[in-house]
């Protein structure tokens, strides 16, 4: 890994917040790196305050979208709440539709099939809609690049509002109603939301019009809270807020769906890094592994035995997922050798009948090993499809745009997008990704890199620290857990390989006079050897808690070691 310590701020302000907020110089200097100086901002950071979300009829097309929703109410017309069938999509279908319902019946939902429709709008969701008589869509997490499909739509009697979060083409749809902070006409002043997030703005909205403040919201926040953290979107403004209190209701009282799965989990409270890794992969394995409507009917139920039986189905799909997605990335990785791919800039793998629902997944675990710019094919329908992932600091979908002779469709963020092609163009696309990446990306992002907030010794680690970094949650992109680095530290003596083949590190560390502190290195088991002998050396960590027969002792996290 490339260590790389941030910009230390100047020492006359890491003096004078530490003064105006009476803390520690260190939590001071961790607080400027975030872009907080004073205590108006510091405040905020760490109660973050509801008062603080902007006024949703800021965004572009409110006024249009919440308008079209009253008149098809006041009309009696039926409303198709309609969404992505990942996690931010289907949590923003449970939202709207369920809000819509608590004052109106005639709303119903639908996730398109990631097999038969593939990703967003399609037109099978059309006709269906028009089958059943839909006059109204409300697309969630999707959409915003649909120009033919609204089209399609449009020409049947079918209005369309669309509550998106990816970038537009250059292009809109001609929809009633186009939510998207992205658009370049928006002035809505935070750009970070997610689907869902646009969705709840949508509720927002429609709440303020009925007389409703965002605290009588508070109860969607659970849903909102996990497709911030399953889309891995900035963990700063609005978006921080939301969250913040999305966990609240998700540890104090969660919708039924939730609680379902909790309770399967035993764990008492839950962070953003257990929704992430624990509540979202089941969310997400319905869609992957069936079809994403188990999960918005999961996360809608009102009866909790109806939510277990949910639950237990898709903690099924989960465990058929993981089984899918270890088989197939050891297929990709042995391709990669096989065609000696290893020095490549890019990793492009491809077999037409690896299962599309984690093709995903598979492209991140690649990432972990060869941690290059990846797209992992599979045959869908007559087409190939693609799931692509990106290394920090290179965007992948302008690398995507150098490739759109050989491309049919793509769509996404910076760092993670999903296309399709012909099967004739994939050798060809294969070759022009390759040179694409090669010639714009800095190879230094080829080797991945730890950001550490500060140098600290041992003896600068209490339990007093720790309760103040705790505050600094809910972490992610923007505001991630504090990386420190000690160094000059040697093991006592007890550090060894741990777990299944020894793939993990644990140790207790000393540095010179300071007392000593247990350690844990995931996937760092490589690494025993630097430790022997009581040798000297670095090491970059997080500050973390360990349980253990109910004593909680403070532990460090590593990340590094060298």
């Amino acid at each position: 890994m490339r260590w790389t310590i941030k910009p230390i701020p100047e020492p006359k302000e890491i003096e004078n917040l530490s003064k105006e907020l009476k803390v520690e110089p260190l939590i001071a200097h961790l607080l400027l790196q975030r872009g907080i100086t004073n205590y108006r901002q510091a405040k905020s950071f760490f109660r973050p305050q509801l008062a603080d979300l902007h006024a949703p009829f800021l965004m572009k097309d409110m006024d249009k979208a919440v308008a079209r929703i009253e008149s098809a109410m006041e009309n009696q017309e039926n409303i198709l709440v309609y969404g992505d069938y990942d996690v931010d999509g289907t949590t923003a279908v449970a939202l709207v539709s369920s809000y819509l319902q608590e004052s109106y019946a005639n709303v119903a939902t639908y996730i398109p099939d990631r097999y038969s429709e593939g990703y967003g709008i399609s037109f099978q969701g059309i006709d269906f809609a028009e089958d059943n008589g839909f006059t109204l869509i409300i697309a969630l997490d999707c959409g915003v690049k649909a120009i033919d499909k609204v089209e399609y739509a449009t020409v049947k009697g079918i209005d369309f509002i669309i509550c998106d979060h990816h970038r537009p083409g250059n292009e809109l749809p001609d929809a009633v109603a186009v939510l998207d902070p992205k658009r370049e006409d928006c002035n809505y002043p935070y750009k970070e939301l997610c689907g869902c997030g646009v969705g709840f703005k949508l509720i927002q909205a429609l709440a303020s019009k009925n007389g409703e403040t965002v605290q009588d919201l508070l109860p969607y926040l659970d849903l909102v809270a996990t497709a911030i953290g399953a889309d891995i979107v900035p963990m700063t403004g609005e978006n921080r807020v939301l969250a913040y209190y999305g966990l609240q209701v998700m540890n104090s009282n969660p919708r039924i769906g939730f609680q379902a799965i909790i309770n399967q989990l035993k764990k008492k409270q839950l962070s953003i890094t257990d929704v992430v890794f624990i509540v979202a992969p089941r969310i997400n394995a319905a869609g992957r592994m069936e079809h994403g409507q188990h999960a918005v009917n999961l996360l809608k139920a009102n009866d909790l035995e109806e939510a277990q039986k949910f639950a237990a189905e898709i903690e099924q799909f989960n465990s058929e997922r993981r089984g899918l997605d270890q088989e197939i990335t050891e297929a990709a990785l042995q391709q990669i050798q096989e065609n000696k791919e290893e020095d490549r800039c890019t990793s492009v793998v491809f077999k037409e009948n690896w299962h599309k629902g984690v093709i995903g997944i598979v492209a991140s675990r690649m990432m972990e090993t060869y941690y290059r710019p990846t797209l992992v094919f599979t045959k869908s329908g007559e087409k190939l499809a693609a799931s692509a992932r990106s290394v920090k600091g290179f965007d992948v979908y302008e690398a995507l745009q150098g490739c759109a002779p050989y491309i049919e469709q793509f769509g996404g963020h910076k760092y993670a997008a999903g296309l399709t092609l012909l099967e004739e163009q994939y050798e060809g696309f294969k070759k022009q990704f390759e040179k694409v990446v090669a010639e714009t990306i800095d190879p230094k992002l080829l080797t991945p890199e730890v950001l550490i907030d500060a140098r600290i010794s041992l003896n600068d680690i209490s339990p007093k620290l720790m309760r103040i970094l705790k505050q600094f949650a809910p972490f992610g992109p923007g505001n991630m857990h504090p990386i420190f680095m000690s160094e000059g530290v040697i093991d006592t003596g007890y550090g060894k390989g741990v777990g299944e083949g020894e793939k993990h590190l644990k140790l207790c560390v000393s540095q010179k006079g300071s007392k000593t502190i247990g350690a844990i290195g995931f996937s760092l088991g490589n690494k025993l050897d630097i430790i022997k002998n009581q040798q000297r050396f670095d090491m970059a960590y997080t500050l973390d808690e360990n349980e253990w027969n109910g004593t909680i002792s403070l532990q460090l996290k590593l990340k590094d070691l060298k």
